[in-house]
């Protein structure tokens, strides 16, 4: 046939069907948007000078960033798209909102030094996550090296780094030696979060808890949300100097686990070495060979 027939309606597309997505894969991303809201509201509170309720906003940041990897991973709900978004939620919280507080409340004072320390902060901050993402996939790294941070984690940076208004509210002067002081002391909490200082994680700590410690975890947490609303400015300078003390302490532990390592990789190589050393080719166990025991045709 030279003119086969042909159908003159157009050829039907089925629509493309997406699966549905389970509730367990959006709650975490809820709660890491929730997040960044409270850190987007925190810059509007600073801008309008109420600087308590923006230090409120950041701590509740932090507190969410705490739970929401935390629930991806007892729900089953980790994706690419939700480390992604955690990751630029984290830099506006934790970068660019303790930054901007910290300018509005005292840097501003000192000019373009202070905008400069403020700018350095955040990206530092930047820096850090970016190297994290980078890292967290190294196949190199070892199973003990997941209890360890490289630098500063910026959520314990945020929090860190406000100390001055916090020691602010309790009654320090905010005169011009106080900015100095937060513009070196805000400059140095920007170089450990680029660090490589081992910093103790706590990620696989309280996954279980003994059924005898289940009450007195549940009475020390509820004194310590009841101390931290009511005395809210005191509890956090004493946790941000206990986090500053403990920090030579994690790069202690960390050394341990190089030395035990090390140690057992010198064992496993002396392992190897000794039965070479006894092989059954060699005529005694000294190791030196006598001309007589050789056979004539490798004398």
């Amino acid at each position: 046939m030279v003119f086969p027939p042909f159908d003159p309606a157009p050829p039907r597309f089925r629509s493309r069907r997406f699966k549905a997505i389970p509730v367990r894969t959006l709650l975490p991303n809820l709660i890491t948007l929730l997040a960044l809201c409270a850190g987007l509201t925190a810059i509007r509170l600073a801008v309008e000078s109420r600087l308590e309720l923006a230090l409120a906003a950041i701590v509740f940041a932090a507190l969410l960033d705490g739970i929401d990897g935390r629930v991806a991973r007892m729900l089953k709900g980790t994706s690419r798209f939700g480390a992604e978004l955690d990751s630029l939620a984290d830099f506006v919280n934790f970068g660019v909102a303790p930054a901007l507080i910290l300018y509005f409340w005292g840097l501003h004072e000192i000019k373009s030094a202070g905008w400069i320390a403020a700018m350095v902060f955040a990206i530092c901050t930047a820096l850090r996550l970016a190297r994290f993402n980078v890292m967290i996939d190294d196949p190199n790294k070892p199973a003990w090296a997941g209890n360890f941070f490289t630098g500063i984690p910026a959520p314990a940076g945020a929090i860190t780094v406000l100390l001055p208004i916090y020691l602010y509210f309790l009654g320090v002067s905010d005169g011009l030696v106080t900015v100095w002081a937060t513009f070196i002391y805000t400059l140095a909490i920007a170089l450990l979060m680029v660090s490589r200082l081992p910093v103790f994680s706590g990620k696989r700590v309280g996954k279980r808890v003994p059924p005898e410690l289940v009450l007195p975890v549940f009475v020390t947490v509820a004194v310590f949300f009841a101390l931290l609303i009511s005395y809210p400015w005191a509890v956090l300078t004493v946790g941000t100097f206990v986090y500053l003390g403990c920090l030579p302490l994690g790069w202690l532990s960390y050394r341990e686990y190089q030395r035990k390592d090390k140690a057992a990789a010198a064992a496993a190589l002396e392992g190897a070495a000794a039965p070479a050393s006894e092989s059954p080719l060699s005529p005694d166990h000294t190791g030196v060979e006598r001309d007589g025991d050789r056979p004539a045709r490798l004398n």
